[in-house]
């Protein structure tokens, strides 16, 4: 199962995610999201745990728990909404005379 963590502090690193996580279960993967132009954390990341049960053990435990200084936010991950995406860029007025 693939669990959404939110509201990390930006100094947490991937194994300190791993670590809190570690004792509700097995965690096969912690991974934390970064900006892509500054590298820096975006403040939220996911955690991979194959055995269920303990997957919602630990968002259970893990959910409001403090983390850094920080109240975490925790739930089973959704899947990625298609489309939408990008943007940003500029629409062109067409002058009227």
């Amino acid at each position: 199962m693939r669990i959404y963590v939110g509201n990390l502090s930006f100094d947490t690193t991937e194994s300190d995610l791993e670590s809190a996580f570690t004792a509700h279960g097995t965690v096969d993967s912690a991974n934390l999201v970064s900006d892509r132009y500054s590298g820096r954390s975006r403040g939220f990341g996911f955690v991979e745990m194959s055995n269920n049960s303990e997957a919602e053990a630990a968002i259970q435990a893990m959910n409001g728990k403090e983390l850094q200084g920080r109240s975490l936010t925790v739930n089973e991950a959704r899947p990625r909404e298609s489309g939408g995406g990008g943007g940003g860029g500029q629409h062109r007025q067409q002058d009227r005379w």
